[in-house]
């Protein structure tokens, strides 16, 4: 599911809405009518902002609290087409004792995160935090500690996602931190972005790894035992 807020780049109401759509967890993109006529062409609606969830215009205006339950009710529907979860599973990619270079991934955890985190904050991938790593620059480990399966990206830093603002001065003040936790199905990290900004901290010091401890692993990087 694609949810839009198309508005003018003044429009006093896009603020308020992204913070519903961030309290609600639901991903979304800004597209400014300024930069995009060919929107106001499509949809022949000239009022601000406007929720367009899968090009289709939901709501004109800011949506009452049952539109809102309607898209999460709509985007978890994501979780009826994955594999039932299974009974016991594992967070991390596990290796395979018997084959050098092959792992056991369990596809039935967790929850399917976006792509961005939230507004304005970059999505990077193994690339960057290796160049990150190699300048010696802040990578933050968002996991609590009983879902680290006790292994780590070399050179990261352990700050509990539920921790984070209250050790808000433990982060580096001059360079920005890749935050990560277990990947693309785990909320650990989206939940320290979000906790971090809404108390204040820069989203342009906020750098995020989605791949997290499950990519890194099935790439065949190295790790660290905790």
């Amino acid at each position: 599911m694609e949810i839009l807020i198309a508005a003018t780049k003044t429009c006093h109401h896009r603020p308020v809405l992204e913070q519903v759509l961030q309290n609600a967890w639901l991903p979304y993109k800004i597209i400014y009518f300024e930069d995009h006529p060919e929107v106001l062409e499509k949809y022949q609606i000239e009022h601000s902002p406007l929720l367009i969830v899968d090009e289709k215009v939901e709501s004109t205006g800011m949506p009452g609290t049952d539109k809102i339950n309607q898209l999460k009710v709509r985007i978890k529907d994501l979780s009826g087409i994955r594999n039932l979860k299974r009974a016991k599973n594992h967070m991390i990619p596990n290796n395979i004792s018997t084959e050098s270079g092959l792992v056991e991934v369990d596809t039935t955890w967790g929850s399917i995160q976006p792509m961005q985190a939230a507004q304005d904050v970059l999505t990077v991938g193994e690339q960057e935090v290796y160049h990150h790593k190699k300048k010696d620059l802040p990578i933050i480990d968002a996991r609590k500690p009983d879902t680290t399966c006790e292994v780590s990206i070399p050179g990261s830093s352990n700050i509990p996602y539920d921790e984070l603002v209250e050790r808000m001065d433990e982060l580096d003040k001059n360079h920005p931190s890749i935050f990560f936790c277990n990947g693309p199905q785990c909320p650990q990290s989206t939940k320290a972005i979000k906790n971090l900004l809404n108390a204040g901290y820069p989203a342009e010091r906020i750098l995020y790894y989605r791949g997290g401890m499950h990519d890194w692993i099935t790439l065949g990087l190295p790790v660290k035992r905790l």
